[in-house]
């Protein structure tokens, strides 16, 4: 294949035969930046566009990567780390930031959303207390600058939030958590921003190898289980997971705010101790979720809000801290070629590749 054909290829999906396409469907990709190997931006917003992905998350709010995909058509959810979030209680602070870092990018970039910090309530500091208020006034500097409607805020929590999770109809919130959540709650109904989780099944598999059916977790054929309270049939672990949360948010008093899925996935290489951290579990975690996405499938709880996912993450970060499989969560190596098959195909410059059975050129 010339250079100029391989510059030309869009999404190859080969999903047991049957193409499936990607573009507008309900999933966007993780961008995690922890390496020192990783492409270009402008070399990233080739692989996007080939792989007709129009959904990014940032971890921060890098202006390079910014820059790089303006006037595209990614819609970005940017971040602010949780360290950042006690200056951001500070008015003055929350919009000389907004005007540094935002501003300048709308709306040739399509910055939709702020996440404010990640998994903050893993932690019992000053950035717990000041998780809400930094959204508030962070919020409130979008609106004084006029830019609340094309930006909203929101924050990403884990699973830990939950101190029930099964049967997912009686999800419920930690009881430590529920005045700081209360808050949090009050503010995404009144701004309409969805509330985001980080929902991974692989950890409870994990944890637990021998009791967690291996194909619940991968959406294969399974036998499923039932909710006793409301007879609702689950046949995978996340939708499980999604309804809890629904169920909690519902317990607190709302049913106006949407669940988001803000990172999901399975690495595919761990620890001797991490069970089932393999490419060919990575491969149908991801590749099954792919294709439950494009059939546009709810939760049985919500049967007419279609499932809306952030996939973790679009490439290994070889630096970031823990176990082996934090640093195998990527669906590409930094060089563009798949870490495993999952008929997802895209193209990087600098790299020709035309099917799973080819050989990899290198072009300079």
């Amino acid at each position: 294949m010339s250079y100029m054909a391989a510059s030309s290829l869009l999404l190859l999906l080969f999903f047991s035969g049957s193409p499936i396409q990607i573009l507008g469907l309900g999933v966007g990709i993780n961008y995690g930046q922890i390496a020192n190997n990783l492409p270009s931006p402008s070399r990233v917003a080739y692989l996007l566009k080939s792989l007709n992905i129009s959904r990014m998350k940032l971890y921060d709010a890098d202006p390079n990567v910014l820059v790089t995909f303006s006037h595209t058509n990614v819609d970005f959810i940017i971040g602010l780390g949780n360290e950042y979030l006690p200056n951001m209680t500070d008015p003055i602070k929350a919009r000389i930031w907004l005007q540094q870092r935002v501003q300048p990018h709308l709306p040739q970039t399509r910055i939709t959303c702020i996440t404010m910090g990640n998994e903050v309530f893993k932690t019992y500091d000053h950035q717990l207390w000041s998780n809400l208020p930094a959204m508030q006034t962070v919020y409130n500097a979008l609106v004084d600058l006029g830019l609340d409607k094309q930006v909203t805020v929101t924050s990403a929590h884990s699973l830990d939030i939950l101190s029930i999770s099964f049967p997912p109809s009686a999800g419920s919130f930690r009881q430590d958590l529920s005045e700081y959540l209360h808050g949090i709650l009050n503010f995404h109904a009144e701004v309409k921003s969805p509330f985001l989780i980080n929902a991974y099944p692989y950890f409870a598999y994990k944890d637990n190898p021998n009791e967690v059916p291996l194909d619940y977790v991968l959406f294969q054929p399974n036998q499923g289980t039932v909710d006793p309270i409301t007879n609702l049939k689950y046949d995978n672990m996340l939708y499980a997971q999604v309804d809890a949360v629904y169920s909690a948010i519902k317990a607190m008093g709302h049913t106006d705010i949407k669940v988001q899925i803000s990172e999901t996935g399975w690495p595919s290489r761990g620890d001797d101790d991490e069970a089932g951290a393999t490419p060919e579990n990575a491969g149908l975690y991801n590749g099954n979720l792919l294709k439950r996405i494009e059939e546009k499938q709810s939760t049985p709880a919500k049967p007419n809000v279609p499932v809306n996912v952030y996939v973790f993450a679009l490439f290994n970060e070889n630096l970031k801290p823990g176990p082996a499989s934090e640093r195998n969560y990527g669906l590409y190596y930094p060089n563009g070629t798949p870490v495993y098959n999952i008929g997802v195909q895209g193209y990087l410059p600098g790299m020709v590749y035309t099917s799973p059975s080819t050989k990899i050129v290198s072009k300079t």
